[in-house]
């Protein structure tokens, strides 16, 4: 199977967008001439994607071949520790600097996202488009790019806390509340909205390892 090249995004990207859709999940092996056959790159592209990827800690080694890494659970509460505060300081300086249009593009999500209950996957990719809006309206680059390198980590999640019954409903909770303190300019608690949310998916994560783990014994 080929996967047409989209004009502007490299090898790099490619690969990095089908790891973060679960093209490829923890575990994949990822082999040099199959990849460049399904994007239609040549292989030193591809080479120079994987290493590149690899140094990044989303790939590691399984002997002589490149697999797409896990997160172990010290891992992964490092992870969701760092996010939950990049992403509160976002909402925060979001609270503080958003323009009128940017609320209205939230606002929008929100509403949007209300059709997508039932579609657990729809409803993922929204999350993570509303939390990247959240992002953009911190109108911190320097922030922007840490945020950028936590959720590449986040790709290497197995599953979606979103997929989790009762779940779809309590974000869409959340995030009303988070884009309430925004609208308001009130970044104490546009903080702790977000911070409150991320804490909540942490919770899920944690109870869904721990029943992949009875499940395999």
């Amino acid at each position: 199977m080929t996967d047409a090249k989209t004009p502007n995004k490299d090898a790099y990207e490619m690969i990095l967008e089908a790891i973060d859709t679960g093209t490829y999940k923890p575990g994949s092996r990822l082999v040099e001439s199959e990849l460049a056959d399904r994007f239609g790159v040549s292989r030193t592209p591809i080479r120079e994607a994987l290493q590149r990827l690899e140094t990044q800690s989303l790939l590691t080694r399984d002997g002589r071949s490149l697999i797409v890494a896990s997160l172990d659970h010290s891992q992964l509460s490092e992870l969701y520790v760092v996010r939950g505060a990049l992403e509160g300081l976002a909402a925060r300086l979001a609270a503080r600097h958003s323009t009128p249009e940017e609320l209205a593009v939230l606002r929008d999500m929100l509403e949007s996202d209300r059709k997508l209950i039932d579609d657990p996957d729809a409803m993922s990719r929204a999350n993570r488009r509303f939390h990247k809006q959240i992002h953009l309206a911190s109108h911190n680059r320097f922030l922007v790019q840490q945020l950028d390198l936590v959720h590449r980590s986040m790709a290497l999640l197995a599953s979606t806390s979103i997929a989790v019954a009762g779940r779809p409903t309590d974000t869409l909770e959340e995030h009303e509340r988070i884009v309430k303190a925004i609208e308001a300019g009130d970044g104490d608690a546009a903080d702790k909205a977000l911070r409150d949310h991320i804490s909540q998916a942490f919770i899920i994560r944690l109870r869904l390892d721990a029943e992949a783990v009875e499940a395999g014994r």
